[in-house]
């Protein structure tokens, strides 16, 4: 087993668990096909990172705990919990829900405090042991975020109240009114400052100051391009997509349109703008710090992942330049960052959770060291095919080098019409059957430079090449003839020749213009190799004696026509010499 690697950008991205790697075992397969399984030489070769990583059909959401020992995820069917422990690389448990989840937020360092908004209207409130509270909210919700100064949860969905669950408490508090005429899409907490994020349908972004409740700004992107196509105004897209930067300056804010933009909090007009190139919306977009050993080029090593359903691309903050992108083979739902690492969790429209490692990125997880040699020792190569050392040989060939007596053994591999012959074998009986091969390569060199010095003194008049000069002039015959009827005012003769004569001769002459002027034929007149042998038995069949005749009257005028003119060159003085071949090259 091999891993897939790609490389975008000279950034190799390996592929450590997926679909494309994982061979999943259905529920129903009984212990005797698991021990026949054991002979599958595919299947003990599989690649897990994390046993049991996915679900049966899809995956939703997923999230790595504060501490960074766990996993969380959600998936169907049936909708269900998972907690995966990455210190024994294995399912901690799975807990069955009764509705499918739409987002979930951990409480606590580790698992077991979690808040898990469902698609019934239903938020429920798990412990390590069960579900511990669940209540309902007015409208469907779209989104949570957590506010844990005041111990509020912050739930959006499809209304302009952005609905506060107090867990202290225990009770709905008063609901902030936001200007969206639709609903809010996303809400997100500043980790610096506390302040609310609210992405709403209406192409806007809301801030508010927790302490006062009150909104303090809104911000309106613009990209150009995209506007309503009913009122013709700014819009035309919705805000799917937040995440502020630790700094507490820089919020990054992606659309349904596939554009992200990067604003600083204290100005109204984005310092960056990118576009995924999918038109889809923006599912996922998240600040990556510069991991510690990690190189960068540029000043500000912070990198911006943003993910649709259809590609994950990574890029500079500073320059806005593709640092590397993944396109997994189905749609993705959510994708998780390992913090301070190279590792990227993709939760999509599979049965497992696929596993990306990008070593530029940052260094292997602690609890998954081995990926920094493994990735290089299982690295997907190029595969030295079987018959790379073998040279196939048809008999006449066998005979010629003296190797005809080998028929039979092992030495010589029957296929086809011909054998398969070591190279080794192959080369050490060729330099037996002729030790002066070189020596009369040589000498053709030396022939063919003394050739091309020799037309290079004195140019000729005719423009026939040395090789096949009966079919070069067989074809300017056919140019010309054609001319000449064109040229022709004489109604007389082109009544007698016929419309059907005359589409005759057009066609042969487009099919001389074709050869003689086509780049792909030059060899036919410059390359001995492609002689015509008019002596053999095959171009004997193949011409009549009438036509064989014409042809060689046609070369000896051709002869005699160039022999004239060279004379009458020579007589002259000198001449600006040109090659026979220039004219076909």
């Amino acid at each position: 087993m091999v891993l897939e690697v790609t490389n975008t950008n000279n950034v190799k991205v390996y592929t450590v668990s997926g679909s494309s790697l994982t061979r999943k075992l259905p529920d129903w397969l009984v212990k005797r096909k698991r021990r026949e399984l054991q002979k599958d030489i595919e299947w003990t070769r599989r690649i897990e990172l994390i046993q049991d990583f996915g679900f049966p059909e899809a995956s939703l959401r997923l999230k790595v705990t504060p501490d960074g020992q766990y996993c969380m995820a959600t998936g169907v069917y049936k909708p269900q919990i998972r907690v995966f422990d990455f210190a024994n690389v294995a399912m901690k448990f799975d807990r069955h829900t009764d509705a499918e989840n739409v987002n979930f937020l951990v409480l606590s360092d580790d698992w077991t405090k979690s808040v898990h908004l469902q698609n019934d209207r239903s938020l429920e409130f798990h412990n390590e042991g069960q579900m511990h509270f669940r209540t309902r909210i007015p409208r469907f919700g779209r989104d949570l975020a957590y506010h844990s100064s005041s111990c509020d949860v912050l739930v959006v969905g499809a209304s302009s109240e952005v609905f506060r669950v107090n867990i202290d408490q225990g009770r709905f508090m008063t609901p902030l009114q936001t200007q969206s005429t639709e609903g809010v899409n996303v809400a997100r907490v500043s980790p610096a400052h506390q302040l609310f994020g609210f992405g709403t349908q209406d192409g806007t972004v809301e801030f508010w100051d927790p302490r006062a409740r009150n909104r303090i700004g809104v911000l309106e992107p613009e990209i150009s391009g995209i506007m309503d196509p009913i009122s013709g105004t700014r819009g035309g897209f919705e805000i799917t997509a937040m995440d502020y930067r630790n700094d507490g300056l820089s919020v990054a804010v992606g659309t349904s349109s596939g554009h992200v933009l990067l604003y600083d909090l204290r100005q109204s007009r984005p310092w960056q703008i990118k576009d995924q190139q999918y038109g889809l919306p923006i599912k996922t977009v998240k600040w990556m710090e510069q991991a510690q050993g990690a190189y960068s080029p540029e000043v500000d090593g912070a990198k911006i992942m943003s993910a649709d359903s259809r590609i994950i691309k990574l890029w500079s903050v500073s320059s806005g330049k593709v640092f590397t992108s993944i396109e997994p083979n189905n749609d993705i739902n959510d994708v998780c960052h390992m913090p301070n690492s190279g590792l990227l969790f993709v939760a999509g429209e599979s049965a497992e959770i696929q596993s990306y490692f990008i070593p530029q990125l940052g260094p292997a997880p602690a609890w998954a060291h081995f990926l920094e040699n493994l990735t290089e020792e299982m690295e997907q190569k190029p595969q030295q095919t079987i018959y790379d050392d073998y040279k196939f040989v048809v008999r006449r060939e066998l005979e010629s080098l003296g190797l005809s007596h080998l028929i039979g053994s092992p030495v010589l591999k029957p296929y086809m019409h011909g054998f398969f012959v070591d190279l080794r074998l192959y080369e050490r009986a060729k330099a037996i059957a002729n030790p002066f091969a070189y020596d009369d390569y040589r000498m053709q060199r030396v022939q063919d430079k003394l050739q091309e010095a020799r037309e290079s003194r004195i140019r000729a008049t005719t423009k026939l090449p040395k090789v096949n000069r009966s079919l070069a002039m067989r074809l300017m015959q056919m140019q010309k003839g054609e001319k000449g009827r064109a040229d022709s005012d004489d109604d007389e003769e082109q009544k007698r020749l016929g419309g059907r004569q005359r589409r005759k001769a057009q066609v042969q002459a487009a099919t001389a213009t074709a050869v003689l002027e086509d780049s792909r034929f030059k060899d036919i007149f410059n390359n001995p190799d492609f002689e015509v042998d008019e002596d053999a038995d095959e171009f004997k069949q193949l011409h009549t004696p009438f036509k064989k005749m014409k042809l060689q009257g046609a070369k000896a005028r051709a002869d005699d026509d160039s022999s004239e003119d060279d004379v009458g060159i020579r007589n002259t003085g000198d001449v600006e010499d040109e090659s026979d071949t220039e004219f076909f090259a």
